[in-house]
């Protein structure tokens, strides 16, 4: 998910979508690289549909300091607790090096694993690689690291990895997946790792070595039989020219990784048969777990602070006449992936994660800043579990 970009007024900062490109090369490369032939890694795992069926909770430390409560049926419980008793099994959390006070850091991932453990889930680590939002649109370099040539940075990337991963171990959190950057659909680290830089030849080599190095600390970090998972994020959910385009280049620099993870917000990419489209094709070329790793849909058009939202039409909606903006269309909505993703061939639609459900109005998407997301939530604006929470039960 991208955010606004600071600073920001409550209109122009909205109107293009917020899962953008950030150079303009991309939106013209062609639709698969045929330079190569993109198999199946020897690190694929075995899989089942809808084994995974997560939420991205890094929110939840912010709201539960600013008073923020949640509830399902008149009983009030920790977030990740009514979610595990809807059958979510994994919570993401993601780590910016710097971020602002309060804002998603290492302490209040670590904190928020050690709750999903204790609520019998697992933990999807998303490490961006930057002091704040880190996105197609921008991947900032932490100021920490700044001025490192390729080599010393690939050696930063590879030992922060490991030691991030090797610290959740220690503290009783180990990390059963872990995202290396978030949505690199650009690359990460620029511009040192930048794919698309203006007016210069793409950047595979550079990008794909930083990638490696954090692949590398990753399983270096991992204790040893603990399974951990290494996912590529990137954000092309509704877009199989463009996912495939991406992974067809990164098979071809030797990138090894067990998971392929896409965001997909049907208002920015497409309707759910360009989803189901994608996640066919790339089952087949790539024979990878897939999960939708971001995903959202709104239960109302109202707004519920002073920020807009990103979605305020049902125009916005390409199916929307299947799903309407309310609480049964949401959850008709969430039943209609679970079925795209449980037809994937082979079994390999391994499942989704929603993008901040408990997301409410109470904290703002920068310090100052409103909440452009609180119609996407999975809880009402009192923090009331929606009906939307039954799309956590697992398979029959």
């Amino acid at each position: 998910m991208r955010l606004p970009a600071h600073p920001i007024s409550r209109r122009s900062a909205l109107t293009l979508p917020p899962i953008a490109l950030a150079a303009s090369q991309l939106a013209a490369v062609p639709p698969a690289f045929a330079g190569h032939p993109a198999p199946a890694h020897s690190r694929s795992r075995r899989t089942r549909a809808l084994a995974i069926r997560g939420a991205d909770l890094s929110f939840t430390p912010q709201l539960e300091a600013a008073g923020v409560g949640f509830s399902d049926r008149g009983k009030v419980r920790p977030v990740e607790r009514i979610l595990a008793r809807h059958g979510a099994n994994y919570v993401r959390l993601r780590v910016w090096t710097a971020p602002p006070p309060g804002y998603s850091d290492a302490a209040s991932a670590l904190a928020m694993a050690r709750r999903a453990k204790r609520a019998g889930m697992k933990v999807l680590l998303n490490l961006h690689y930057s002091d704040f939002w880190a996105d197609p649109a921008r991947q900032t370099t932490p100021a920490a690291w700044q001025g490192q040539d390729l080599p010393t940075l690939a050696a930063t990337v590879r030992g922060y990895t490991r030691a991030m991963v090797a610290k959740f171990a220690r503290e009783g959190a180990a990390v059963d997946m872990i995202q290396i950057g978030n949505e690199v659909t650009a690359g990460m680290l620029w511009p040192v790792g930048e794919l698309y830089p203006a007016g210069q030849p793409q950047r595979w080599a550079e990008f794909t070595t930083l990638l490696k190095a954090g692949i590398a600390g990753a399983r270096e970090g991992n204790p040893g039989r603990h399974r951990l998972d290494v996912m590529v994020h990137i954000d092309r959910g509704g877009d199989n020219g463009g996912a495939v385009w991406f992974y067809d280049h990164i098979a071809a620099e030797g990138v090894d990784f067990d998971v392929i993870g896409l965001s997909y917000y049907p208002f920015w990419h497409g309707p759910l048969a360009a989803l189901r489209a994608n996640l066919n094709d790339l089952a087949t070329r790539y024979g990878k777990p897939l999960v939708v790793v971001e995903a959202a849909y709104p239960w109302t058009l109202d707004n519920g602070d002073q920020l807009e939202n990103f979605i305020t039409s049902p125009d916005q909606l390409p199916d929307g006449a299947q799903y309407p903006a309310t609480p049964a269309g949401q959850v008709a909505y969430f039943e209609a992936l679970r079925t795209v993703l449980s037809e994937v061939p082979g079994g390999l639609g391994a499942g989704f994660f929603d993008w901040s459900p408990e997301w409410i109005p109470g904290v703002g998407w920068a310090p100052g800043e409103g909440n452009p997301n609180d119609n996407l939530t999975m809880f009402d604006w009192t923090g009331a579990a929606l009906p939307v929470v039954r799309a956590f039960r697992p398979p029959h």
